[in-house]
C-alpha cells in the first residue's frame, strides 16, 4: 500500500500509508420489500492492520436483494463513552485508534498516505471524515440467500473512486489534510465520493470464518489464589488482558521480587530494575543503560507502565507479549547476558523462591515460562493515570493559562486552510493513555545502523519507524527518542517546530507542515513544554 504508485485525477502520484473506518447501522433488504434492521452491530476494517472481515449475527432466514450500512456512527453512539466497549469491540478506542479522546467522538474514515506534488516535492495527506452529521450511507444490491445457511459478501474499496469521482480531489489545490470542520468542501468531496467507493465483488454461499476467543484455560492455576484488583483511570479504554495468565496476588508479588532480583544477570550485578528507575517513570535516567560488562547499549531504555493496553513491545515492536518482552533482556549478551537454564537454577537453589513459586503456581519447579508469566503479571499492574491534568479534568485543580494553552495547542491540529494554527501533537499521542502504540517516523535523521522497525519487518515503508511512548510521566523520564538524543522537552519540542527531517517514511501527519516543522513561536513551545509536565504523576 505505501508505495508511490496510484495517481489521482490532479496527476498527484499517492501512496496510502493508513485506510480505517467504522461501519454501523447495517440491514438487508428483504426480496419482496422491507428492511431488516440490525441494530447494535458493528465493523472496524483497518487495511494496513489486515482486519478486512466483519461478522453480522442473528439475521432471520431468508432472501434478500440489498444490502446497506452506514459509514460512521450516530449522534447518540459518537457521544458515548468509549470506556465501555469490550477489549474486543469494535467500538474499543485501543482497539481502533479511531477516538479523538478529548475532543470527542471517533474519526469514521481515516485515509492517509505521501504524495509527490508537481515540483516533485514528496509531501504528506491526511483524511479524517468524522463529527456528527458526517456518517455516510453506503446503498448496495447484493441477491444473498439466508435460507439454506450463512452467506458471504466481499465487497472492494476503490480509493481511485474516493479520491476523483464524481467529484476530483487534488491535494495541493483543494487541501492535503482535513478534521471535517463545518464547510470545509473538503469534507462534502469525500461524502460525495464515498458511495461509489464500495462495490460488491462477489456473494458466496459460505461464510468467511472469523476468529473467536477461545475458552482459554489459565495456566497453572494453584488451587489456593487471591484475586488481584486492577485498577485504572476511569477514561481509560477496557485493556484486553492475558486470559491464560490472570492476575493474582501472589502472581504479581513474585513479579515483582523478580523485577528487583539481580540473580537474573550473569554476576548479580543487574536487575530489571537496574535501567528501569521507578523514580525515572520506569525508564533510564541514562541516554544509554549499561549491560554487566560495563557496555553501552544503543537505544534509551523505554518506559513501564500502562503495558496492559500494548500489543506489541521494544521500539521496533519485535515482541508481541510482555511474557516474551521479560525474557528477552536477561538473555541478551549486551544487557543482562543469562541463560534461562542458569536462572532457574539459581532461584531454585535458594530458600524463599521455591515456596513463591508453589504459591503463584501451584508448584515449586521453576521454569522459564512461569518467570515470564510471574513478571508479565507485575508488569501488568503498572498504570500511570492520576497526574495534575487528570485532576484538573475532574475539576479537583485547575491549570494555569500556560497550562491550557499548551493542552489546546496539543488537541488543535495545524491546518491553516482551515483556520488552525496547533501543534497537532494529539495525532500520534492522543487519548487519555497519551499514545498510539503505533510505528512512526517523526522526522529524527535516520541511521543505517538503526533503522527502527525495518529490522523486524524488512519492509521498506518501516525504515525510520519507532514505537510512540506514551506522555504520562514525560517530565520524569529524560532523555527522549529511542536514542536518548535529546535532553530536555524542550529539545523534544524544539525538534517537531524546525527540525523535522524529510525522509521518504516520514509520517504523513507531519509531512503535510511545512519543511522543517510547525515554526512554533516561543511562547507557544514554552506552554506545550508546561502542559506535558502536568501528565506527571510523583505518586
Amino acid at each position: 500500500m505505501d508505495s508511490l504508485r496510484w495517481e489521482n485525477a490532479a496527476r498527484e502520484t499517492l501512496s496510502v500509508t493508513r485506510l480505517s473506518y467504522l461501519l454501523s447501522h447495517f440491514a438487508l433488504e428483504r426480496e419482496g420489500g422491507g428492511w431488516v434492521e440490525l441494530p447494535g452491530q458493528y465493523a472496524w476494517i483497518d487495511a494496513e492492520r489486515h482486519r478486512t472481515v466483519a461478522q453480522l449475527d442473528d439475521i432471520p432466514a431468508g432472501q434478500y436483494r440489498a444490502l446497506r450500512f452506514d459509514v460512521g456512527l450516530d449522534t447518540e453512539t459518537n457521544a458515548s463513552n468509549p470506556s465501555k466497549w469490550p477489549a474486543e469491540h469494535p467500538l474499543n478506542p485501543n482497539l481502533n485508534d479511531l477516538h479523538w479522546s478529548w475532543q470527542g467522538g471517533y474519526i469514521f474514515l481515516a485515509l492517509e498516505g505521501r504524495y509527490r506534488a508537481a515540483n516533485q516535492e514528496l509531501k504528506g495527506y491526511a483524511l479524517h471524515l468524522a463529527r456528527d452529521g458526517n456518517q455516510t450511507l453506503i446503498s448496495l444490491v447484493a441477491p444473498i440467500d439466508l435460507i439454506h445457511g450463512d452467506a458471504g459478501v466481499a465487497m472492494d474499496f476503490d480509493i481511485a473512486a474516493l479520491l476523483n469521482a464524481p467529484r476530483p480531489l487534488s491535494f495541493e489545490h483543494d487541501g492535503a489534510s482535513t478534521h471535517s470542520h463545518d464547510g470545509d468542501p473538503v469534507v462534502s468531496t469525500l461524502r460525495a465520493n464515498l458511495p461509489g467507493s464500495f462495490r460488491i465483488n462477489r456473494v458466496t454461499s459460505s461464510a468467511p470464518a472469523i476468529a473467536r476467543p477461545s475458552q482459554i484455560k489459565p495456566l497453572y492455576l494453584p488451587e489456593h489464589y487471591t484475586a488481584y484488583r486492577f485498577s485504572m483511570n476511569g477514561t481509560f479504554p477496557i485493556p484486553e488482558l492475558p486470559r491464560d495468565n490472570p492476575l493474582l496476588v501472589e502472581r504479581v508479588e513474585l513479579g515483582r521480587k523478580l523485577f528487583r532480583e539481580p540473580a537474573l544477570s550473569r554476576d548479580r550485578s543487574l536487575a530489571c530494575a537496574s535501567c528501569h528507575v521507578e523514580q525515572s517513570g520506569f525508564s533510564d535516567p541514562r541516554r544509554f543503560s549499561v549491560g554487566v560488562r560495563g557496555q553501552a547499549g544503543t537505544r534509551h531504555a523505554m518506559p513501564l507502565y500502562n503495558l496492559a493496553w500494548k500489543s506489541s513491545y521494544f521500539w521496533d515492536g519485535r515482541a508481541h507479549t510482555l511474557r516474551q518482552q521479560a525474557l528477552m533482556p536477561i538473555q541478551d549478551h549486551s544487557e543482562m547476558d543469562e541463560s534461562l537454564d542458569n536462572i532457574c537454577a539459581k532461584l531454585s537453589a535458594s530458600d524463599e523462591y521455591p515456596a513463591l513459586f508453589r504459591s503463584a503456581f501451584g508448584s515449586p519447579e521453576i521454569t522459564p515460562e512461569k518467570i515470564g508469566l510471574a513478571l508479565e503479571n507485575f508488569l501488568l499492574t503498572l498504570t500511570a493515570g492520576n497526574s495534575r491534568f487528570d485532576r484538573a479534568m475532574r475539576g479537583k485543580v485547575t491549570l494555569s493559562s500556560d497550562e491550557q494553552r499548551g493542552f489546546e495547542l496539543f488537541m488543535t491540529e495545524n491546518e491553516p486552510r482551515t483556520g488552525h494554527h496547533g501543534a497537532d501533537c494529539f495525532h500520534c499521542h492522543g487519548g487519555p493513555l497519551f499514545t498510539d502504540h503505533g510505528f512512526h517516523n517523526n522526522g529524527l535523521s535516520l541511521s543505517e545502523s538503526d533503522l527502527g522497525r525495518f529490522r523486524v519487518t524488512s519492509a521498506e515503508g518501516d525504515q525510520g519507524k519507532f514505537a510512540t511512548p506514551s506522555l504520562r510521566n514525560v517530565a520524569q523520564r529524560a532523555p527522549y527518542m529511542h536514542d536518548g538524543r535529546f535532553a530536555t522537552l524542550e529539545e523534544v519540542v524544539a525538534h517537531y517546530s524546525t527540525g523535522i527531517e524529510r525522509t521518504p517514511t516520514l509520517d504523513p501527519n507531519l509531512a503535510k507542515h511545512p519543511v522543517g516543522g510547525l515554526g512554533l513561536s516561543a511562547s507557544d513551545q514554552a506552554a506545550l513544554v508546561a502542559f506535558l509536565k502536568t501528565l506527571s504523576e510523583p505518586e
